[in-house]
């Protein structure tokens, strides 16, 4: 199975002599230094990106320059690219098989990251190991960023587990399915952070739709006043399942940062190097103590919300084709190409290595166990509940009519 979209393969083919030269003239500017929390914070605009969006890496594969943001990108080498494109290769690669078993029966429900993994895998390289991670459910990219295995993420997609990993082995909490409230989950431990003294942060991510959540609002409202030091990652997709974001918001998204007293900043999503940059930059000020920020990463939802739905029912196909030519691994790609950065071999080892990924985790997800049918009764009250006990006697009843049919 091939790691990149057909369009994308074909792009980059049609344009591989040319990688890293083409595109326009840069037209944006470079944005005020940071002064007060209330100032939203702009960058560059690099070739063709809106004024306000930051952006080092064009669709083109070409590196711009941004006198704001460079600096925490500045010790970047040829090795840490290639290991930003291998990231996202195998995050894709894991994220297709996923979908694929969904519909083979192995799982009830799959949440695709595909597009987004240039926001999830800057914005994960970004962090220390003691900071600390609230996702939502579709953070695949960051749980590979914070050693989870892949596998790991499946169980409670196939209906086995809850989670299926120690959040605090790996800073990583578990993925939360109710819409923004993992955002107060961070402005509370962030808080708590705070208090300890640690210089450590917090990071909580969100989308487009959850940014309209009453959570949300609240979360901002507590970290502000507060001055907790927990940085607020909202990727902005375009689409809260079936409605645009225009139908979420008046105004762009980070702007909301500025009603709150902190700064917002716009960052092209699908930049892995703009990602990793403006999220250092972010959770450095957190550790700083100057208190949270949002970042809205600017990208685009190639798939469908999940595998339950079908984004042809709202959205034309020619939207996704132009967002496909801003695929963030092309992006990558052409740059380390264009570069000298990496060659053939590389990239042919890469994609074996994403295909044992793949069977990795179809031999993983087929051989994962059954659940105890009663493990569900257990551990909610401590000392037990009389409730609990005649809801596990009626279950037990209920499972053994199944025996006693299958008897007959």
């Amino acid at each position: 199975m091939t790691v990149e979209s057909t369009a994308a393969r074909t792009s980059r083919r049609s344009a591989a002599s040319k990688a890293g030269t083409s595109g326009t003239k840069a037209a944006g500017t470079t944005g005020t230094k940071r002064t007060t929390r209330t100032t939203a914070r702009k960058g560059t605009a690099g070739d063709g990106a809106e004024p306000g969006l930051v952006q080092l890496l064009t669709p083109e594969g070409k590196r711009v320059k941004n006198a704001e943001y460079d600096k925490y990108v500045a010790g970047i080498t040829p090795e840490d690219l290639r290991g930003l494109y291998r990231d996202m290769v195998l995050t894709r690669r894991f994220d297709a098989e996923a979908t694929a078993l969904q519909r083979q029966g192995e799982l009830g429900l799959w949440a695709s990251l595909l597009g987004q993994e240039a926001a999830q895998i800057g914005s994960g390289r970004a962090l220390r190991d003691d900071d600390y991670v609230f996702p939502t459910y579709r953070e695949h990219g960051v749980a590979w960023c914070r050693g989870v295995d892949p596998t790991n993420l499946l169980g409670m997609f196939r209906g086995v587990n809850n989670g299926g990993w120690d959040p605090n082995g790996n800073n990583f909490h578990l993925y939360t399915i109710v819409i923004g409230s993992q955002a107060l989950h961070a402005t509370g431990y962030a808080m708590g952070v705070a208090k300890d003294g640690a210089d450590s942060a917090v990071i909580a991510y969100f989308g487009d739709g959850a940014s309209s959540q009453g959570d949300v609002a609240e979360s901002f409202t507590f970290s502000a006043v507060y001055n907790a030091p927990v940085v607020f990652f909202c990727q902005n997709n375009q689409w809260a399942i079936s409605e645009p974001t225009e139908k979420q918001t008046r105004v762009p998204l980070y702007q909301r940062a500025q009603g709150f007293g902190f700064p917002g900043v716009r960052v092209d999503g699908n930049d892995v190097l703009g990602c990793l940059a403006v999220t250092r930059w972010a959770l450095e000020r957190a550790r700083a103590g100057e208190g949270p920020t949002l970042v809205e990463a600017y990208t685009y939802r190639m798939g469908a919300h999940t595998t339950s739905d079908d984004p042809s029912r709202y959205r034309h196909d020619d939207e996704r084709a132009a967002w496909e030519a801003k695929d963030p691994l092309l992006r990558l790609r052409r740059h380390l190409e264009a570069s000298n950065h990496a060659d053939e071999g590389f990239f042919a080892e890469l994609e074996a290595e994403s295909e044992t990924l793949g069977r990795r985790v179809r031999e993983a997800v087929r051989a994962m166990p059954d659940p105890d049918h009663f493990a569900i009764f257990e551990n909610v009250y401590a000392d037990g509940h009389a409730l609990v006990d005649e809801e596990r006697a009626q279950f037990a009843a209920y499972q053994a009519s199944f025996a006693d049919a299958e008897g007959v």
